[in-house]
């Protein structure tokens, strides 16, 4: 194994220079403001978590887990993505609090990746959990922040996909019932998007070709309201029909939130976690191939940290949207430069301070002499320009010319 070279980073991982980073916090602080907005409250937890708690309960895949012994030889984890860490917070720390919680988040997770292009090691999450509340109005809840959370992310076209993971296994059930492997075959091509090969796996079972019909035309089921009764129609099973049920309920409260053309109903939604129980969405931004946001019910999570508990919440995939989203605005202050010489230091500096408390930015310098000075030309009412450099205003407190800007 080749020994890495002096500027060489590990794989997966990234550098964010100065603008990029003031995109991101822009991007992280208008979302958590929006978050708040609707009664959300921040929690920040630790990077490093137990293997046997938050790691076992994770949805990350053991394999994508980065791992590592402390020196007490006890198995830790770096935390994978932020539900676990938060159900943990929720079913210790905050035990005692009425139910239900609502909680945000901002934070980096890391996953063990292959090499290979577009994907990320370590990335940023912003997200909420709402945690004690079972019903069709929480789960819109989470799905109208998800959309105004997009929104003030600066994402200005996108959809949200929804679907109900009761559905599929209802369904599921009902048309192969006694073999939960070929079940999970089912589910497992549709979280790829594989079709192709769902067709395939539905043309060697033994069902009925009228049956065999009507599962294909499971793909076709995307769109509006109407879905729900279309797929009453393809499934008689309890557990499908409460599905959809719920799904009507949360798509009516959406139209009342008034955002329900924002939302479509995809009974093919499977949702990448393991722990997901109920209502399930992706959010796509439209120049995007790939989720910003993801979300849905996990009710059987907080369970295993030994507080039952319903819960549901969504996380906004930020990096994307800071690297593929474009149209963002960049807004960027320019700051106020004061440059002075040593006699006039301390009024230059006192200056310095008072527009900071104002909330602007000031760079200092100090000139030694006239020729130090930088030479000022306005180029607009807003502009500066101060031997090629851009600021908003530059002031000069010096003892050798008569006057300062």
């Amino acid at each position: 194994m080749s020994k890495p070279k002096g500027f060489e980073k590990p794989a997966g991982v990234r550098d964010y220079l100065p603008r990029a980073v003031t995109k991101l916090r822009k991007i992280e602080n208008d979302v958590l403001h929006c978050m708040s907005r609707w009664g959300y409250k921040q929690v920040i937890t630790p990077t490093l978590e137990y293997y046997d708690t938050v790691g076992v309960a994770s949805s990350t895949s053991d394999q994508k887990l980065y791992k590592l012994l402390n020196n007490r030889g006890q198995a830790l984890v770096l935390r994978s993505e932020m539900t676990a860490p938060v159900a943990r917070v929720v079913s210790s720390l905050l035990k005692d609090e009425p139910l239900p919680l609502r909680l945000s988040y901002h934070a980096n997770v890391f996953r063990a990746i292959e090499e290979e292009a577009g994907r990320e090691a370590e990335f940023f999450q912003t997200g909420v959990e709402l945690v004690g509340d079972d019903s069709p109005e929480a789960d819109a809840e989470v799905v109208a922040l998800a959309i105004s959370s997009l929104q003030a992310a600066g994402v200005k076209s996108f959809k949200i996909a929804m679907g109900h993971v009761g559905f599929l296994d209802g369904l599921f059930q009902e048309a192969v019932p006694g073999l939960p492997e070929v079940q999970e075959e089912l589910k497992n091509h549709l979280l790829g998007r594989d079709y192709v090969a769902f067709r395939d796996t539905l043309r060697q079972l033994e069902l009925p070709e009228a049956q065999k019909s009507e599962l294909y035309g499971l793909l076709r089921l995307r769109g509006g309201k109407e879905i729900c009764g279309q797929a009453l129609e393809l499934s008689s099973h309890p557990l499908a029909r409460t599905s959809i049920e719920h799904l009507c309920k949360v798509w009516e409260v959406l139209v009342s939130y008034g955002v329900s053309q924002h939302v479509l109903i995809d009974l093919t939604m499977v949702g990448d976690f393991s722990y997901y129980t109920g209502m399930t969405f992706e959010g796509y931004a439209s120049e995007l191939g790939f989720p910003v946001c993801s979300g849905g019910r996990y009710d059987n999570l907080l369970q295993q940290f030994g507080r039952p508990t319903p819960s549901t919440g969504f996380s906004l995939k930020t990096n994307r949207i800071l690297d593929g989203v474009s149209g963002m605005p960049e807004e960027e202050e320019l700051p106020v430069l004061i440059q002075y010489d040593a006699l006039r230091r301390t009024e230059g500096l006192e200056e310095a301070a008072r527009l900071r408390s104002e909330g602007q930015i000031v760079v200092t310098r100090l000139a030694a002499g006239p020729e130090d000075l930088k030479t000022v030309k306005r180029l607009d009412s807003e502009t500066v320009e101060a031997d090629g450099e851009e600021y908003g205003e530059v002031y000069t407190f010096v003892s050798f010319v008569s006057e300062h800007g």
